[in-house]
């Protein structure tokens, strides 16, 4: 019954949760090209395997302002071929191979990816360096391949309150940073974008003393880096590519409130975020807290809101907290509360406030606390079991501005956090001046009291 109406709140809390990452035991080598390219080799020899990554610091918050949408559209593009390789010929020559190849982009970042059989990692490596400087498109692959993405719109946000909502929520949250503007895209820009635009992108972020080469799996670091600097080492480095420079947040002054109707909404939820510090390199401590804080009050079945909001008082029949630090800039931090029924969203927002209250001045469940260390240490074992997952760790946290060290140093900083940094992480946080609660129902449902 609650399916639909957690679509948003879903993709926030049920990824990979960012405390399962890498440690110093993880087998990693680093070595930087001569134009500029840092890699990243990640020894797995479990299986006859590798992932290839590469990730361009070039997501949606670097676009100029009125193309939004063109890092996406972009990593779409970059399948049509180059001077030597057709449209899709890329995918072709990987499946062929019996490989699997994808994309994505973020706000910070946009990354390409094979998995395939170790031996061919050096085809891998010739192909994704091609079209780093090769990518040949046309007027009509950009016009096919707009429609594409209006379409990936029309079924991801615009069938989807949840995610129109989300929309409105960033947009508000983000007074001047571009973290307030779709990854997808404003339609409206979208329907614009044209191959100028994606070609001035291209120029102005692929080049290799802008991108990240994460390997990982049953791979010699020194035949990595010897093959990496055959095919990407060949490639000069672009002095026209700049250093970010990204608008920042004016101080944050008053609260926003945002009230959404949808007729497809069936159960109605509120959702509050605060603007939140991200992990900076060298200084995690805050944002570890912030991670256990999250954990702490809306983890699973033992957290805070969860005991005091669906056992204790059967207000919400759902409950969550969500935090991610793995940013360029200042992140998020949000709180979850569905209403039972007959409780209105007036009603489950003020519960809900007075939980988080009570937590502040009754302090962090010691026992608890343990518990949930216990859990990411056990999560951090497993983590190491899939080395795609580990490479879009390293890779991530480099492509926001973190380094290997921050990785590996990660799970001791967590293990680290005291329930007294917990607690000043939340007094400090929970500032209704630098955040936007919202209110997502149907057309016919009543919020108010």
């Amino acid at each position: 019954m609650l399916h639909r109406a957690f679509t948003l709140v879903a993709a926030m809390v049920c990824a990979a949760p960012v405390w399962a990452e890498g440690s110093a035991s993880d087998q990693v080598t680093t070595f930087t090209l001569d134009n500029g390219m840092e890699a990243v080799v990640i020894e797995d020899h479990r299986a006859p395997a590798v992932v290839h990554m590469v990730w361009y610091r070039a997501g949606s918050a670097d676009e100029p302002a009125g193309v939004s949408g063109i890092a996406h559209f972009l990593e779409h593009l970059m399948f049509k071929g180059t001077d030597t390789l057709g449209p899709g010929e890329f995918s072709q020559i990987v499946a062929a191979n019996g490989g699997t190849d994808n994309a994505f982009t973020s706000y910070d970042y946009t990354g390409y990816f094979q998995r395939v059989a170790a031996d061919r990692l050096e085809l891998m490596m010739q192909m994704e360096a091609d079209r780093m400087v090769n990518l040949r498109l046309t007027e009509d692959e950009v016009l096919t391949e707009r429609e594409v993405i209006l379409e990936e719109r029309n079924q991801r946000v615009e069938n989807d309150p949840g995610s129109l909502f989300s929309e409105q929520r960033r947009a508000a949250l983000y007074m001047n940073h571009r973290y307030g503007v779709p990854i997808i895209g404003w339609r409206h820009e979208m329907e614009k974008l044209d191959l100028q635009d994606a070609l001035d992108f291209y120029a102005a972020n692929y080049a290799p003393n802008n991108a990240i080469l994460v390997v990982a799996g049953d791979v010699d670091p020194a035949e990595v880096e010897q093959l990496a600097q055959k095919h990407y080492g060949v490639i000069p480095a672009d002095p026209a590519v700049l250093p970010r420079q990204r608008t920042q947040e004016p101080p944050q002054l008053s609260e926003r409130r945002l009230v959404m109707r949808d007729p497809r909404v069936a159960q109605p939820y509120v959702i509050r975020t605060y603007l939140a510090p991200e992990r900076d390199p060298g200084a995690q401590e805050k944002a570890a807290a912030l991670t256990m804080l999250a954990e702490v009050l809306g983890g699973g079945q033992t957290s805070v809101l969860n005991r005091k909001l669906q056992f204790e008082t059967n207000t919400v029949v759902y409950t969550s907290a969500f935090y991610t630090g793995t940013a360029l800039d200042d992140t998020g931090f949000g709180l979850v509360a569905v209403p039972a029924d007959g409780v209105t969203l007036q009603e489950a927002e003020d519960a809900m406030d007075k939980a988080v209250a009570e937590f502040i001045e009754e302090g962090v469940d010691a026992e608890q606390l343990e518990r949930i260390k216990f859990q990411i240490r056990a999560q951090q074992i497993y983590a190491r079991d899939e080395v795609d997952r580990l490479a879009r760790r390293y890779g991530g946290a480099l492509a926001s501005g973190l380094t290997v060290e921050d990785v590996q140093a990660w799970p001791d900083i967590l293990q680290s956090v005291t329930e007294e940094q917990i607690i000043a992480v939340a007094k400090e946080i929970f500032d209704r001046r630098k955040s936007v609660t919202g209110w997502l129902m149907g057309a016919e449902q009543e919020g108010t009291l």
